[in-house]
């Protein structure tokens, strides 16, 4: 579908959330001149104060009303954009109207939802349309799940570029972090314990490793896959010390990698298991440390499952459209890195690192230069019919260029050759 006489460029939907705020003000300083943006969301007013914060660049900027129900306006709001950039979650009970809109508009489509039933949803009601139209619907290009799937995307082009064999076991582990859980996150969390806790069909879905897979009778069977457990740092790579503690968002983001692998036809390869871990230090109380992560994740999901302790944490975790102050998100950073083994004997790791709080600063960055991609970069992306894709059979290369020009950090290396 012909997306060139859009009148806009980029709909920043959620422009008046704290989110939305970061990507739009980010938007305004990277932005090439000329770049047509426009901010929505459900306030005229709020959004005219958003737009007098971000400085002159965005002074022009249109302002586009939608209610995350109108179906009317947010068909218009789609039509009117070769990209739509929203912020509003839980997407579950805020996000399915404005995906299909995108969907049949033919609208590329980028969120930074972490909600595996959203998304399977989402492949269900628009993955067939969007390929009829040729949009493109990026769903988790934020923290969730970009270092995830593009660090295993950037193993995977150098083993094939170095003939090495297929991945094998391939491990991300969050080495270095330093900020905050947000609103919006325990948001959503909150919702899906509502979702699952009602329907035992759904909690099993949950559950299930390749929930986002085109075709699960396709995938292989290749054992238990959990995802909330610990493992011996030594095990995954010689360079790791200690044990490993469960990542908080492994339940989603290995669903994500395992859908890039699906969707390029198993390139990754029929014994390519991966799974997701967070350093606790090399300490020799790593092991405590570890257990006692899975611990606190297991009691703040059954702590929000249960009306009194929910009650107690609703009143203590950070609310949607809450999150830190400017000097905060600016100390904030991450380093994850993914080992890999493959089917010829050799070792691989790749690294991807940025500056600023990870949910915030660094997603406002991920999020804007995967709207920027799309735009600008079409001939550079994946070739693709279109529909509810991930950052890596969507954005490829191109968005490993773009966040590398943006002071990313993504790099690969041997760690040992292949066995001849």
């Amino acid at each position: 579908m012909e997306r060139t006489n859009r009148d806009t460029d980029i709909v920043v939907y959620g422009a008046t959330g704290f989110v939305g705020v970061l990507v739009a003000g980010y938007l305004a300083e990277a932005a090439p001149a000329g770049t047509r943006i426009a901010l929505a969301g459900r306030s005229r007013q709020k959004l005219e104060a958003t737009r007098s914060r971000l400085g002159e660049r965005a002074a022009g900027w249109p302002l586009l009303v939608a209610e995350a129900d109108d179906g009317a306006a947010l068909r218009a709001l789609a039509e009117a954009a070769r990209v739509v950039i929203t912020t509003v979650g839980p997407y579950a009970k805020y996000g399915r109207a404005l995906a299909h809109a995108c969907a049949a508009a033919g609208t590329d489509y980028v969120d930074l939802t972490g909600e595996v039933l959203f998304v399977r949803q989402s492949i269900e009601e628009n993955h067939e349309l969007a390929r009829s139209t040729g949009a493109r619907l990026v769903h988790s290009c934020g923290f969730d799940s970009i270092p995830s799937d593009i660090g295993v995307h950037v193993l995977h082009q150098r083993v094939r570029a170095d003939d090495a064999g297929e991945l094998t076991d391939t491990t991300t582990v969050l080495t270095a972090m330093r900020g905050g859980a947000s609103g919006g996150t325990i948001d959503s969390l909150r919702h899906q314990i509502d979702t699952i806790r009602k329907d035992r069909a759904l909690r099993k879905r949950v559950l299930d490793p390749y929930v986002l897979s085109p075709d699960r009778a396709a995938e292989p069977d290749l054992g238990r896959q959990p995802d909330l457990v610990l493992a011996r740092g030594a095990a995954i790579s010689p360079t790791l010390r200690g044990t490993l503690a469960p990542f908080v968002m492994a339940p989603y983001n290995t669903r994500v990698v395992r859908r890039s692998n699906a969707l390029r036809g198993h390139a990754y390869g029929p014994l390519f298991r991966y799974r997701e871990f967070m350093s606790v230090g090399p300490s020799v109380l790593s092991p405590v440390f570890a257990a006692g992560v899975a611990a606190g994740l297991g009691t703040l999901v059954a702590g929000l499952a249960v009306g009194p302790t929910r009650y107690v944490l609703d009143r203590l975790l950070p609310k949607p459209g809450q999150g830190p102050s400017q000097k905060a998100r600016e100390r904030g950073h991450f380093t994850i890195d993914v080992f890999a083994s493959t089917t010829s004997g050799a070792r691989y790791t790749a690294r991807f690192t940025a500056q600023g709080d990870p949910g915030y600063q660094a997603t406002a960055l991920m999020l804007g230069e995967s709207a920027l991609a799309l735009v600008l970069d079409r001939d550079a992306l994946p070739p693709s019919d279109g529909g509810v894709l991930t950052p890596a059979t969507a954005l490829g290369d191109a968005l490993v260029t773009r966040l590398r020009k943006a002071g990313v950090g993504i790099s690969d290396r041997v760690l040992s050759p292949a066995i001849t």
